[in-house]
């Protein structure tokens, strides 16, 4: 048995991908026999979620003075046999630049336990093009990250892409890559998609995306949209946190397609599923290209969903090797509709993609591989 304590700037019923994935992490190692301790910001929402062998210790601050100070205490009363750090700079407060966190990562966490890191991202990027605040900032993160990456007795990163970095920030130590799982399990009821195809395709293909809609992201779904409603008689339907917000924007802007936009909004894990299997079809176009960060492609390549996205810089070989997508230019909202048009034009095709895409997320991504390489010595 291994005593992990798990730090994480977000966990249920906290919101986000991070707050996702710990949990998951958290439940595997519990599964698997390990304690587990998860450290995390306050929580205003009363509705404490309660997992049988894991103890949630909220801070008193967001990994300030007072909740450092806390971590310390009660860091030395349980003698944890590692801590396992969900590295986001942003994620630990203080506007992604929370150096004295970074600090006592180095200094006083090695006191308690070897420390393993997973970076889901390490740095905000430097850009000639960008301003003198955003270079600040990604000096910031690149040393607290190098504060981090070289305390770290083990180091991983949610995809390839982060290796050089982390490599050339922990003195070139071995840096692995574990591919991040989906947050959405996979429990799709066939009763419950029936009647969501009823009440959102009305015997048309259905279309989804899964996103949260903000930022380079939001500006790519809009275009996409338009131009496959144009061309098909498809719905479309949003979902993710303000896709209802997002249905009603687009409708107002686009008056002709009013009655072809729904968005679900907030959904309950179940619901995901059950609205991801209800479509024909998963339109998810990223700016950086799809990577094995992704969470929401992740949980449409768990359902077996026919998947048409965007390669970017960020694009490992797997997605174009596995066949297990389909892959068209990011600034291209005309080829993406097509291909989506396309697919639903060929039930074979679509059939193959999701067969491809299940096998692909069991073999890669599941999170029994997750657990497995952390509770491997080496």
């Amino acid at each position: 048995m291994i005593h992990w304590a798990i730090l994480t700037g977000e966990y249920p019923p906290q919101t986000g991908g991070v707050a996702d994935y710990t949990r998951q992490v958290a439940l595997g190692l519990a599964a698997a026999g390990d304690e587990v301790d998860v450290f995390a910001p306050p929580c205003d929402i009363r509705e404490e979620i309660v997992d049988p062998g894991i103890n949630v210790h909220h801070l008193p601050d967001h990994f300030g003075p007072r909740g450092l100070a806390s971590l310390d205490h009660t860091l030395s009363q349980i003698k944890a046999d590692r801590l396992l750090i969900q590295y986001v700079p942003h994620a630990y407060g203080w506007k992604a630049m929370n150096v004295p966190f970074a600090i006592w990562v180095a200094t006083r966490a090695r006191r308690h336990a070897p420390i393993w890191v997973m970076f889901h991202e390490v740095a905000y990027p430097f850009s000639r093009d960008d301003t003198f605040a955003h270079n600040a900032l990604a000096i910031v993160n690149r040393t607290m990250a190098g504060l981090v990456a070289r305390a770290a007795e083990r180091a991983f990163v949610s995809i390839p892409a982060w290796q050089p970095l982390v490599r050339q920030l922990n003195g070139a130590h071995p840096v692995a890559w574990l591919p991040v799982p989906s947050g959405v399990p996979v429990t799709a009821d066939p009763c419950d998609v029936s009647r969501l195809r009823a009440r959102y395709a009305y015997g048309s293909p259905l279309v989804g995306h899964f996103g949260t809609y903000g930022g380079p992201i939001g500006s790519l779904v809009d275009p996409v949209m338009q131009a496959l409603l144009e061309r098909t008689r498809a719905q479309m339907l949003l979902l993710g946190r303000r896709s209802d917000e997002v249905a009603r924007d687009f409708e107002r802007t686009h008056p002709r397609f009013k009655g072809r936009v729904a968005g679900a909004g907030h959904l309950a894990p179940q619901e995901v599923s059950n609205h991801i299997a209800a479509c024909d079809v998963m339109m998810q176009p990223y700016p950086d290209g799809v990577s094995t960060r992704r969470t929401s492609a992740m949980a449409a390549l768990a359902h077996g969903r026919p998947i048409v996205t965007t390669s970017g810089w960020l694009t490992e070989m797997l997605w174009e090797q596995s066949e297990a997508v389909m892959l068209v230019a990011v600034d291209a909202p005309d080829q993406m509709a097509a291909a989506v048009a396309r697919l639903l034009d060929d039930e074979p095709a679509r059939r193959a993609l999701s067969e491809r895409a299940r096998a692909l997320y069991t073999d890669r991504f599941g999170v029994e591989h997750t657990i497995r390489a952390l509770r491997s010595p080496r």
